[in-house]
């Protein structure tokens, strides 16, 4: 069977490649701390759980629309529109499977072979991956830990060309942690406000912020009719599994979207969606706790990871990954990786996984127990001391 030529293009998620390696040593009795996999490890909250099986009692178990449930995209037009300081109505919002189809959707709509698409890196993968799968041109823009894991702006505004169709920022960001300053964002916005660009903003860990102000590029003027908001129940909530992710977009997409969610999906499942409203709209306690919990981990695990020799972690501003940096270690960062998973039982992503400039960095996820991340530092601390 030959496949057509674009699966060549087309890229994967290491972390799950990474996560089936380890399950193969637990089946052989390895015990594995997994780092590797970015999902919180609370449960959803039972206000979530409880309006699912409310729903499904109630017969939510057939098609609904492709755009999504009005009641829903009502609950995150109110959700965006409070949280972002925007006004934005429920016909800006798709509700789709997951928040990949946020990406893969407005870029199919987007794109032509030869249009150039900035987007951070190291950053999550699935952006190149679907640049090239599209024929797009990649244009990375380094992010800069001398910056707190931002851009260079004089850069940025040297790689803006022509043929620029798209920008891609995430902040809070994986695999860094990284969350973009105002200023920096208010400078990207000045740059962008007179071309015909449009932003994909992934905001789905725009929740999970431990000081710096998270802001969204879509509420400098003129930034909302170019910006796709990127954002979803996974993160917040500890949702993963349910597959459920919104874009907030500019009307002419709206209609794009949903022609490819028709071809693709047809709909996101009823049930999950009647969850969603109880997310957005129930007692929020519970997201807040999970957060604070990840800061304090946070907290107690860099301090590990920088008692480590060679390794040099920055304070992640968001999101819940350690990314050190190794360099100092003389290892890189794949080699490193795939050593500590075999030799140390600790899964960990090498940077390159998010990218090239991913180089001399590993990701960490912190979505673990405290004593699990404290005996993570302690096997990394003896695999260097062998």
């Amino acid at each position: 069977m030959k496949l057509a030529s674009s699966m060549t293009r087309i890229g994967v998620e290491t972390a799950f490649e990474v996560l089936v390696r380890a399950r193969g040593l637990e089946a052989q009795g390895r015990h594995i701390i997994h780092l590797e996999i970015g999902e919180p490890d609370f449960a959803t909250p039972s206000h979530i759980v409880e309006a699912a099986k409310q729903a499904l009692d109630d017969g939510w178990t057939h098609y609904g629309p492709t755009q999504g449930q009005p009641e829903l995209r009502e609950a995150i037009a109110r959700y965006i529109s409070r949280t972002r300081g925007i006004t934005v109505g429920p016909e800006r919002v798709c509700v789709v499977p997951g928040g990949k189809p946020i990406i893969f959707f407005p870029m199919m709509a987007l794109l032509d072979p030869g249009d150039e698409v900035i987007y951070p890196n190291p950053s999550f993968p699935i952006y190149e991956s679907m640049i090239n799968y599209l024929g797009a041109v990649p244009v990375p823009m380094p992010l800069l830990e001398d910056r707190g894991f931002s851009f260079d702006l004089d850069l940025f505004r040297s790689k803006l060309s022509d043929r620029t169709k798209l920008v891609i920022l995430n902040s809070p960001a994986n695999p860094t942690g990284g969350v973009m300053p105002k200023e920096d964002i208010a400078a990207i916005a000045e740059m962008l406000r007179d071309r015909d660009v449009v932003v994909l903003s992934d905001e789905i860990y725009s929740r999970m912020s431990y000081g710096r102000e998270v802001v969204s590029i879509s509420t400098f003027p003129n930034m909302l009719d170019k910006t796709i908001i990127l954002d979803g129940f996974s993160k917040t909530y500890a949702m993963t599994g349910w597959r459920m992710g919104y874009g907030v977009m500019p009307l002419p997409l709206v209609d794009a979207v949903n022609k490819l969610m028709v071809n693709s999906n047809s709909c996101t499942a009823s049930f999950t969606q009647r969850a969603g409203i109880a997310a957005l709209t129930g007692p929020q306690e519970p997201s807040e706790a999970m957060i604070a919990e990840f800061r304090r981990r946070r907290d107690v695990f860099v301090a590990e990871l920088n008692t480590i020799p060679g390794f040099r972690c920055p304070m992640p501003e968001g999101a819940f990954y350690a990314f050190p940096n190794i360099e100092g270690t003389g290892w890189k960062s794949k080699p490193l990786a795939d050593a500590l998973l075999e030799q140390a039982g600790v899964a960990a992503l090498s940077g390159t996984a998010f990218g090239a400039f991913g180089e001399g960095y590993i990701r960490l996820s912190y979505a673990n127990s405290m004593d699990n991340l404290r005996e993570a530092a302690a096997r990394i601390r003896r695999f260097f001391a062998s």
